[in-house]
């Protein structure tokens, strides 16, 4: 029998699937980070569909979203709110922004300034929004999934390290096939936008069952053991000069948690940590010097996934 979480996933990927056409995969991973309340950024080089994909996600939950379209003239009042004096009643009132919604479409956060980007920092990493000495809480479950353009394009703001670090993982979309490229040109020949279509297949407590269900998986001594050890290579091998922080240790963990929920099993396997690496670590890490000089074409990708190759797989799986 199917779990709820194997459901959902089969629901998902059917539903976004009459928008984007062969990007299961891609479906999957923002999936798991949905389940382990992460937070999702999704670059890309411009038109493979990454605003049309969290959209799709956006609409297919049935969660409260909003949208900015992130521009160098965004302001960080836009994104958190503001305080201002009610003269009427001479009380100051607190306006919200933009991030009091279960699921927040930043699209192309790089393209705003920096003061605007570190706006988001303590929203995604405590759910709060903290203004002239008033605490806002967010609705639960806040989920930010953002969009960029590789950093190399004219009119962009790397995100800083410590912005980076919040993102539970990052995602590429990559180029259809040609296959796939003929199936969406098909798709869209009419002019019509498959997307307008789209309905809920779940609800906002579905989502907040599976989180918490995510968190009943169990992860052994062992495999624990194993996330630590990835974490601590990461830190003295000469192919990086910072490896992963311990957010990123837990968060490779949840998210192998997650995996294995989404494969029907209510334990942690070296597989499910192995799978989870690159797209969860990947970006919390940075080359060395010697690793860029040294290998044409390394990318912390490459470097990620020879790390996970040189560290000893546990022998016990549950």
């Amino acid at each position: 029998m199917m779990q709820p979480a194997q459901k959902l996933r089969q629901l998902l990927t059917e539903n976004i699937g009459r928008v984007i056409v062969g990007k299961e995969g891609v479906v999957e991973l923002i999936l798991n980070a949905i389940l382990c309340g992460g937070h999702v950024l999704i670059e890309d080089v411009p038109g493979v569909g990454k605003t049309t994909l969290a959209s799709a996600f956006a609409r297919s939950l049935a969660l409260d979203y909003k949208r900015i379209q992130f521009t160098p003239d965004v302001t960080p009042s836009d994104v958190v709110g503001y305080t201002f004096i009610d003269f009427k009643t001479n009380v100051m009132e607190y306006r919200k922004g933009a991030v009091f919604a279960n699921l927040l479409l930043a699209d192309e956060i790089n393209r705003t300034s920096p003061k605007t980007q570190s706006s988001l920092l303590e929203v995604m990493e405590e759910g709060q929004v903290t203004l002239d000495g008033e605490t806002h809480p967010l609705p639960k479950p806040f989920i930010v999934l953002a969009t960029q353009n590789p950093v190399d394009f004219v009119g962009t703001y790397p995100l800083p390290e410590a912005q980076l670090d919040r993102f539970f993982m990052r995602v590429s979309i990559g180029y259809p096939t040609e296959a796939e490229e003929a199936e969406i040109l098909n798709m869209y020949m009419s002019g019509e936008k498959p997307l307008n279509d789209l309905q809920p297949v779940c609800t906002r407590d579905d989502i907040l069952r599976l989180q918490k269900m995510v968190g009943e998986v169990r992860v052994s001594k062992e495999m624990r053991a194993y996330v630590a050890a990835i974490a601590q290579n990461s830190r003295t091998n000469r192919s990086f000069a910072r490896g992963i922080s311990t957010r990123g240790a837990l968060a490779l963990m949840r998210s192998a948690q997650a995996c294995a929920m989404l494969d029907g099993r209510d334990y942690v396997m070296p597989e499910d940590i192995r799978k989870m690496a690159s797209p969860v670590l990947s970006h919390r890490v940075v080359l060395s010097p010697e690793a860029r000089l040294s290998a044409k074409g390394m990318t912390a990708e490459r470097a990620v996934l020879r790390l996970i190759a040189g560290v000893p797989v546990p022998v016990r799986a549950k």
